[in-house]
């Protein structure tokens, strides 16, 4: 796991997370699976839940989700927040399932914190071969103006090009790695967006000083960009980004 410390550093805000971050477009998650049919899913670092839940409500390709996550508290609130759900405790390095147990091993929001070479000798261990390897991530769709402002001001460094260029390749035991991309946007207020800025690990780590430079310019950016001042809600764009590869 790369940056332990901001990795964990969730658990503090889990409820807010699980409030304010986006779901995933049915689409993109129906592409990760392949077509496989009543797959036996591993939810790598599972968070709050918000990559099972919307698993679980697919009709017909998910027999079952097994969400496995490190932190106490995003597994306590995705035992509150997913009916019949449990999260296994362990990491993308140490999964605690069988060799061989799962179609499909999905990471929504999560991949760039493992550390890649154990986290996919343990995907493949659990894999039967031929199951899927899945990486999923809503990032903002910065060709937006004022979504690109929002990224510099709250020290967002994610973007569509650095996961399709960063996590291009999964190893040998993987087929090569295909890209898919999904259109998705969530609509906030104001208030929801900043909630949804508090939920990052930037923020979480930051000190008071720079916590309140990030809130007041972020005030700034709502008060006087011509796309959003004077406006109740707003459309938070996305692309999500699914990188999908076979285990051989």
């Amino acid at each position: 796991m790369t940056d332990p410390t901001a990795a964990l550093s969730f658990g503090a805000a889990a409820a807010e997370y699980d409030r304010f971050r986006p779901r995933y477009p049915e689409a993109a998650l129906r592409w990760a699976l392949d077509g496989l049919l009543d797959a036996q899913v591993v939810d790598l670092g599972a968070g709050t839940g918000i990559l099972t839940r919307g698993l679980l409500a697919l009709t017909g390709p998910v027999a079952q989700v097994v969400p496995v996550e490190p932190d106490p508290g995003m597994r306590a609130q995705l035992a509150a927040a997913t009916p019949g759900a449990t999260a296994l405790a362990g990491s993308a390095e140490a999964v605690p399932l069988p060799d061989g147990s799962a179609d499909a091993v999905l990471a929504g929001q999560a991949y760039h914190w493992f550390d890649r070479e154990r986290a996919h000798a343990e995907a493949a261990r659990v894999l039967r071969p031929g199951g899927t390897f899945a990486p999923v991530w809503n990032i903002r769709d910065e060709r937006v103006g004022w979504v690109a402002e929002l990224t510099r001001i709250a020290h967002l460094g994610d973007n569509a090009g650095d996961v399709t260029q960063r996590y291009a390749d999964f190893g040998g035991a993987f087929t090569a790695v295909e890209v898919g991309e999904f259109p998705h946007a969530t609509t906030l207020t104001p208030d929801e967006v900043v909630g949804m800025l508090h939920t990052r690990s930037f923020w979480l780590t930051a000190d008071t000083d720079e916590r309140r430079r990030v809130d007041a310019e972020l005030a700034e950016l709502f008060a006087g960009h011509p796309d959003l001042a004077g406006r109740d809600a707003v459309e938070l764009p996305y692309r999500t980004m699914v990188l999908r590869a076979r285990r051989r």
